[in-house]
């Protein structure tokens, strides 16, 4: 049987294990398996690192809805929103500003 994408992505991580987009891809595939714990704690690392990985603040803020921590979002997306401004992405500050609102702020 071939490896799934998920087993793709770890084989490349066990070689390169610092690469943010193959970690992102991760916690990726780790939600559409249904790991939600796994897959939040890959995007909240992705949150901590120097610096911080802004769309990881997106996606974490996303899953936490859906796992009903809107509050825990709440808190994510206003991190996110300020770590985006700080390093210049008004785009992705701006989309996390609407998906804060769009959940009450």
């Amino acid at each position: 049987m071939p490896p799934t994408r998920r087993e793709k992505i770890e084989a490349m991580l066990a070689d390169e294990p610092g690469d943010t987009f193959l970690r992102y891809s991760l916690a990726l595939e780790l939600e559409k398996e249904g790991n939600h714990p796994a897959s939040v704690a890959q995007f909240e690392e992705l949150t901590r690192d120097a610096p911080p990985y802004v769309p990881a603040f997106f996606m974490l803020a996303q899953q936490l809805v859906k796992l009903a921590r809107v509050d825990d979002a709440r808190g994510v997306l206003r991190t996110g929103i300020e770590t985006a401004r700080v390093q210049g992405d008004s785009h992705a500050a701006g989309e996390m500003a609407e998906f804060l609102a769009s959940i009450g702020q």
